[in-house]
């Protein structure tokens, strides 16, 4: 954990950042915003910022939005800055802490910042064997291209294996490949320096850089320009890099993860992404499984959001109803992971109940997730298990011949009685099938002759 503190409060931020030390945070001390935004420029940076909460927190909001800088902020003053409390967090911090600090209050927000989304929940077989895979490579320097359906928790399988790596007590820093304009996107990777182009007010440092010592995931890769593929290729081969208008070469030490919810080999194929790329960053694959392909994680996901979103909002903690846990265990969750967790979000939100109930299982449009299941696919399903299960109860209180004769005639009948063509269907011989006929038609059986079903028989 990377803290930056920025302000002073009359030295009670000191106290705080004994604490913090003392709970394992790497703690950076910034008077001013300033001072803050040179740090965080020149590559020091933080996974949460502890702001005094008389500084301008709207401003300091609009510098990070500004520089395309994503990271948490917590602000602190004394307790009767009630006021100034509530303008914080109106003007974007996460939370706010009363000083003098209390040292189990600091230590709940670093470790809920530490811990904020990167939970890694599984049950399911399908999803051990990758995390299995996953530490096993880990302690590795290897670099590994994790790959699954949007939504599935590849950045969240990216942090396990850092955190499992050699690396761990260093940063890991993310990068969104497809959220970046093409344009910015090599200065955000390698840094500029000033006057590099219009805007470039200060030597910047890049996402290598910042991660030198630690992890760099690239996130969606495949969205990355071609042109700029080389580049990458270069860093991660040499472990050099170039700043957008710099003339000298910055060694890194870092270990590239990345992700992709496309077939890369298939880009490679269609000559978008680069073939000696693709190679280099494919050492190890992790192919995440969709969710309604491991359908063993789909509850234990479900009240693990349960109960931190009930924790998040200041609700009790209840639990899923029976018919809840059934529709979940039905649904297909197309949106995957991301899909489950807004859904139990707006479940906790909207039950109203000692439990949360089926009706409170709605999508964004207010559609109730029963309604969602009864689409093409899943009445398929449901019909076919419908089917299955009526055909079970037809065949109670019969015997095995029966049940056997109207199978041979069922299947004769499809076949428009064509002796061979049943048999080879249900796996008898021609003469089996014969004496099995001869047997029926003795019985006073209709049996239907070539080219006829019973029904013409008759």
């Amino acid at each position: 954990m990377r803290l930056m503190i920025i302000g002073s409060l009359r030295g009670q931020l000191s106290t705080a950042t004994r604490i913090a030390m003392d709970r394992g945070a790497k703690v950076l001390h910034a008077e001013t915003l300033d001072e803050a935004m040179k740090a965080l420029r020149t590559g020091r940076g933080a996974d949460l910022l502890m702001v005094e909460v008389t500084i301008d927190i709207a401003d300091l909001v609009m510098r990070l939005d500004h520089e395309r800088i994503c990271v948490p902020i917590v602000a602190c003053g004394i307790q009767n800055d009630a006021r100034a409390a509530v303008d914080a967090i109106r003007a974007g911090a996460k939370e706010y802490i009363p000083l003098p600090p209390d040292p189990e209050l600091i230590a709940a927000v670093l470790a809920a910042v530490a811990q904020d989304g990167h939970a890694l929940i599984y049950r399911d077989e399908a999803m051990a064997n990758v995390i299995k895979l996953a530490e096993q490579i880990a302690p590795s320097d290897a670099s590994v291209l994790i790959t699954g359906e949007s939504g599935t928790g590849k950045e969240v399988l990216a942090r396990h294996v850092h955190q499992r790596s050699n690396r761990a007590d260093r940063p890991f820093i993310s990068i969104n490949c497809a959220a970046i304009p093409e344009a910015l996107l090599e200065s955000e990777l390698f840094g500029h320096e000033k006057g590099a182009f219009t805007g470039a007010v200060a030597r910047r440092i890049g996402k290598f850089e910042e991660a030198d010592g630690g992890t760099l995931l690239l996130d969606e890769i495949s969205e990355m320009d071609v042109r700029l593929q080389a580049k990458l290729l270069r860093a991660i081969q040499e472990r050099i890099i170039d700043r957008v208008g710099g003339n000298r070469p910055v060694p890194v030490n870092i270990r590239i993860l990345a992700t992709s919810n496309r077939n890369l080999a298939e880009t490679v194929r269609e000559g978008s992404f680069r073939e000696d790329l693709y190679y280099r960053l494919n050492v190890v694959n992790l192919k995440i499984p969709a969710l309604r392909d491991r359908p063993g994680d789909v509850l234990a996901l479900a009240d693990h959001f349960a109960g931190r979103y009930a924790e998040a909002n200041g609700l009790p903690h209840r639990p899923l109803s029976d018919d809840a846990r059934r529709q979940l265990a039905m649904s297909r969750w197309p949106g995957n992971v991301r899909e489950l967790e807004n859904t139990i979000h707006r479940a906790v939100l909207l039950s109203t109940g000692d439990d949360i109930g089926a009706e409170a299982l709605r999508m964004p449009d207010g559609s109730r997730l029963d309604a969602m299941i009864g689409g093409h696919e899943d009445r398929v399903a449901t019909q076919a298990a419908l089917t299955a299960e009526a055909v079970t109860r037809s065949l109670v209180g019969r015997t095995v011949a029966e049940v056997e004769r109207d199978l041979i005639l069922d299947t004769l009948d499809h076949c428009l009685g064509n002796r061979t063509h049943a048999a080879n269907i249900l796996g008898i011989s021609i003469r089996t099938l014969r004496n099995k006929l001869h047997l029926y038609t003795d019985e006073g059986f209709s049996v239907p002759s070539p080219g006829e079903t019973r029904v013409a028989a008759r």
